[in-house]
């Protein structure tokens, strides 16, 4: 019997002026079990060093190294999320934030949960202050039960909860069995087959600022009558600590974003009249390689 055919997949990291945190995050890329097919670094208006970087690390790079960048005109990170789902050439997509270092098996861990009919949403180990210096300065990336990494979600940093350590740990038969339920939305740790993606037209770019696009395209795609299915105990990754631009209540029902997802909850909306099908004529032909090239696309 012939094996099932293994999908092409594209690892987009999102960016924006935190240059040494991307090449913590480009370092474990190409460390990776499976590598990906292509990486796409989708950046929100970086300055010029961010550029500089890419060129240096593409120098050694495993894979095609691609810069889609966009002026820095405020917070659009659903605008450049669309600009990198158009440029994207791989059959899967798998979404991370740009201060997510990868477990060397993360990239193969999405995949052995992809199916069709369901997108993964996986979780993030937030490191202490303490330990993300450590990792800036240079520290190899430490996984597993003494990781030294916050377990509160009510916000206090000052103590640890010893009941969410578990979280810490790569146990793929137990990953398959959780992933039969939900979890929770989040984009920092994402993944999505392209053709679903193109069907509900993407990110809705009307959202500006912080916050609510990974939950409004959350639910179009639930919409669709695609199934959101949880990653745990696999596709590990440390999210470094930093100051939070989030506002005082993000699930404020005024705030503009949030008006919008609730828009569309309301609306069983699957589709954006919003979204990426206005880039794709921008991306007939990939973004350079900039392995082989110089340069970023504007």
């Amino acid at each position: 019997m012939p094996k099932p055919h293994a999908p092409t997949v594209s690892l987009l990291i999102s960016t924006y002026n935190w240059k040494e945190a991307l090449e913590l995050v480009l370092r474990s890329a190409a460390a990776q079990s499976r590598l990906p097919d292509e990486v796409i670094v989708m950046d929100d208006g970086s300055r010029e060093d961010t550029a500089e970087l890419l060129r240096r690390v593409a120098k050694g790079f495993p894979v095609p190294l691609r810069h889609v960048w966009q002026p820095d005109e405020g917070f659009r990170k659903a605008r450049i999320l669309n600009r990198a789902i158009a440029a994207a050439r791989g059959e899967y997509l798998i979404q991370l934030d740009g201060d997510m270092i990868m477990h060397r098996h993360f990239v193969a861990d999405h995949l052995a949960l992809a199916a069709p009919g369901r997108f993964l949403q996986g979780t993030r180990i937030r490191t202490t202050v303490a330990e993300t210096a450590r990792l800036l300065a240079g520290g190899e990336p430490r996984f597993g039960w003494f990781v030294d990494a916050y377990f509160r979600d009510d916000g206090d940093r000052s103590t640890y909860h010893f009941g969410r350590r578990h979280h810490t740990l790569r146990v793929p038969w137990l990953a398959r069995i959780k992933s039969r339920s939900s979890g929770h939305p989040m984009g920092c740790n994402v993944s999505f087959w392209r053709e679903d993606l193109l069907r509900v037209n993407g990110y809705d770019e009307r959202m500006h600022g912080y916050g609510s696009e990974d939950l409004e395209i959350d639910i179009r795609l639930r919409h669709a009558g695609l199934r959101r299915c949880q990653i745990k105990f696999a596709a590990l990754a440390l999210h470094l600590e930093h100051p939070s631009v989030a506002p005082p209540d993000p699930s404020d029902p005024s705030l503009p974003n949030n008006r919008l997802l609730y828009a569309s909850r309301d609306d069983r909306l699957v589709r954006t009249a919003h979204g990426l099908e206005a880039h794709l004529p921008d991306f007939r032909e990939p973004p350079p390689d900039l392995r082989d090239a110089t340069g970023r696309l504007g």
